[in-house]
């Protein structure tokens, strides 16, 4: 489940560095929450999907508008002339037609529903254009600012995609694949077969849970497309009412719950036109030890590609998720051979699927893997595996490989709270001859071109938003991208000299051995005082919280108000290696609820920390931790607030809760125990449940359920709901009642700074 990480985050400056020391002296207003969801954001310029150009003289991204901060637009960087254009005005151009429910969906799940305008683009293979989708059409936009419509219908085009070669344009359109030449006329090239059959589109699961959002892939020389079939018949309904302002919506949603049915997915190859279709042989070779022996259609299609020479490679998980076999398919048959099998790196662990692999023109594979007991990287050539990475700070990302150099470039943990760029040879032998590339003191990210010759970087710290830049290979910045620097002018300038220091440390975790990372933020405090504490959880898995990263405005608005802020990453989240996340395998709600104890016990400890106003609260898992917490330890929170909380593992989806927890019909009792249903009458601590009424990933019935149980115990609880809202509850007026409702929750209960 990726469940969302819903703060919005915080600011934590060590030390702020003025450009203008007399425009930053004057006394500043405290931050309100209205002013930190407003535009211009307290962030600075935010870019999204930056790419470089095939012949890498332009760079392309989407930038967010002054006047509104969720609205992006296409622009472009010359970088002979060093001059800025923006390519696609997306109010412009846009028609403000609704979205289909599809792909309204289909947002939310890639986690972008609250973004307006344009939210994805392509350069076309030879550099001429760039395919841009646009309120559910298609438009292909030239350098010199011209731009022509493609599509022009009700139906939205879902997953656009140019091919290999950009002779094609195709997309979903009404369950079907559609393709055509670029300019010409698209036509489906699958049947029309139901309610229950998709062509072309990721199964539920793989967008949710899996990263996977496509459902097809051309080869490389646009004369094949590998295309998966899902029927969803046997996958369970979910009557999902989206409760709006003015009405209601009834979805019947095809959604597998834990223990149940998953859709059968297929996969075939076909030509541009439909033709030749040849079925993969997807079920062939599955170890009876892990594979469902009943059901051989039991399983998740975890990634597909088309290597350089043509070849189809299928990552086939099973149901179980410890065994991943990396299929060899001859796309003229559909025939396929094992060619590898991953397993789990521990018992009672699982397989964290990634995206970091690379075929290589010369056969051989780039392979992220964590069977050394941290994530590395590997190159299997000629049948023989190296490992090229090593150390206990886990490798977060392949970021690119220069087959004409012999390089790969990643970036990897140090120190836990800041990630860098490296890069090192993979022609050899693991060796210390690695080169890191980017600055201490700045947390970073970075993309690269095709040939990886060019590194986009992003990094951030507690002294500076996010900056980008462009770099060569040996990571000397070539230009800047997005300077974002802290000068007057910066949306950020009005607030800077009221900014306090984030403190980082750590604690031993629940076992008395393992260490445990935290931030805290406190405000400009008086001596012999005693101060509340908001305390930010998430807790499940996947997310790493306490990071040295820009983290945006929200949090010194919470300082700003008096509290302090703490937040701590237990035992169960990411980069720190499968024995640091294996705590919670079929026992979630359990290690994670007294790793955050300890915190609670380090901070009631503290002098100026009051031991009696210490709240809690988190969103989605965070929120299911919230509710765990209190029935753990009632009385000793003074207030807790639960977002759009998990409260019964049985009801969320089959691939992200079963990897964890395992399949309820075999272990029920683990279930049982994670669930915050049974004991939610022994929360005696203030609560305030939050929920949209239209949450299509952990729906209402998770709230309906706790609130119907507490309701029968005639236990006082509050809730604010948010009709038409899903799993993100967040807008430019939203986002502030939410939070102005939550702090107005705390005042009434007495979790208030001193006077």
């Amino acid at each position: 489940m990726r469940l969302l990480l819903t703060v919005a985050a915080s600011l934590a400056f060590s030390a702020p560095v003025f450009a203008d020391d007399h425009a930053m002296s004057e006394k500043t207003s405290d931050l309100t929450f209205e002013r930190v969801f407003a535009s211009p954001s307290l962030d600075g310029a935010s870019p999204r999907q930056a790419k470089l150009s095939p012949d890498g003289r332009y760079l392309t991204l989407l930038r967010n508008r002054e006047d509104e901060r969720e609205r992006y637009d296409l622009w472009g960087y010359d970088r002979k002339s060093g001059e800025w254009t923006m390519l696609v005005d997306s109010e412009k151009l846009g028609t403000g037609r609704e979205l289909s429910e599809d792909e309204k969906m289909q947002r939310e799940r890639a986690r972008v529903g609250n973004l307006k305008g344009i939210i994805s683009y392509q350069w076309t293979a030879d550099g001429s254009g760039i395919l841009v989708p646009l309120d559910g059409d298609l438009y292909l936009a030239k350098l010199d600012g011209s731009v022509t419509r493609l599509t022009d219908t009700e139906e939205s085009e879902l997953n656009p995609v140019l091919s290999s070669t950009s002779k094609y344009a195709s997309f979903i359109r009404d369950r079907q694949l559609w393709v055509g030449e670029v300019g010409g006329e698209a036509a489906p090239i699958t049947p029309k077969e139901g309610d229950t059959i998709r062509w072309g589109e990721a199964e539920f699961v793989a967008q949710e849970e899996m990263s996977r959002m496509t459902g097809y892939w051309w080869n490389p020389n646009d004369t094949r497309i590998a295309v998966q079939r899902t029927d969803e018949e046997r996958v369970g309904i979910v009557t999902r009412a989206a409760i709006g302002a003015t009405g209601t919506k009834v979805f019947d949603q095809r959604y597998p719950v834990a223990g149940s049915d998953n859709a059968v997915v297929e996969l075939f190859v076909m030509d541009p036109d439909g033709g030749e279709q040849v079925q993969v042989d997807l079920t062939s070779n599955q170890d009876p030890a892990f594979y469902n022996a009943d059901d051989p259609t039991d399983f998740y299609i975890a990634r597909v590609d088309w290597s350089p020479n043509g070849m189809l490679y299928v990552q086939r998980q099973n149901r179980e998720q410890t065994v991943l076999d990396m299929l060899q398919v001859d796309p003229a048959t559909g025939k396929s051979d094992i060619w590898f099998t991953e397993k789990a790196a521990a018992d009672e662990y699982w397989i964290n699927l990634s995206d970091s692999y690379k075929f290589l023109q010369d056969g051989s594979l780039i392979w992220w893997s964590e069977r050394d007991g941290f994530g590395h990287i590997y190159r299997l050539a000629d049948g023989t595996w190296t490992q090229l990475t090593g150390g206990k700070e886990p490798v977060t990302k392949l970021v690119g490989v220069n087959e004409e150099l012999g390089r790969i470039y990643y970036s990897q943990g140090r120190d836990v709270l800041e990630q860098h760029i490296y890069v090192g040879d993979y022609t050899g032998e693991m060796t210390d001859v690695i080169v890191e590339l980017t600055e201490r003191g700045f947390t970073h990210s970075a993309v690269m071109d095709k040939q990886a010759t060019t590194l986009f970087v992003s990094r951030s710290n507690h002294n500076q938003p996010m900056q980008s830049y462009l770099a060569d290979g040996s990571g000397k910045r070539l230009a800047w991208v997005e300077e974002n620097a802290l000068d007057a002018d910066h949306p950020y300038a009005p607030h800077l000299a009221s900014h306090r220091p984030a403190k980082f440390g750590t604690i031993k975790a629940a076992d008395g051995t393992t260490d445990l990372h935290y931030k805290m933020v406190t405000p400009d405090m008086e001596p012999g005082k005693k101060y509340p504490v908001f305390y930010y959880h998430y807790s499940g898995p996947g997310p790493q919280i306490v990071t040295k990263g820009w983290d945006g405005a929200l949090q010194q608005a919470v300082v700003d108000a008096g509290y302090i802020w703490f937040e701590l990453d237990n035992r169960g989240s990411a980069n720190r290696g499968v024995a640091f996340e294996q705590p919670l395998y079929h026992a979630m709600g359990g290690v994670e609820v007294h790793d955050q104890a300890k915190g609670t016990e380090y901070l009631k400890a503290l002098d100026f920390v009051d031991p009696d106003k210490v709240a809690i609260y988190g969103w989605s898992y965070g929120g299911y931790m919230t509710l765990k917490r209190m029935q753990a330890y009632p009385g000793v929170y003074a207030a807790g607030i639960s977002g759009a909380p998990v409260t019964r593992w049985g009801l969320y989806d089959t691939h992200y809760t079963e990897r964890f927890m395992g399949d309820p019909r075999k272990v029920p009792e683990a279930y049982e125990k994670a669930s915050a249903i049974p004991d939610a009458d022994k929360m005696t601590d203030p609560l305030l449940l939050i929920h949209g009424m239209a949450d299509d990933n952990v729906v209402f019935e998770h709230s309906s359920e706790l609130i119907a149980k507490m309701q029968a115990s005639n236990q006082p609880f509050e809730m604010m709901l948010y009709p038409g809202y899903t799993h993100r509850v967040a807008g430019e007026q939203i986002s502030p009642h939410l939070w102005n409702t939550i702090f107005a929750f705390l005042k009434k209960h007495g979790v208030t700074p001193p006077e």
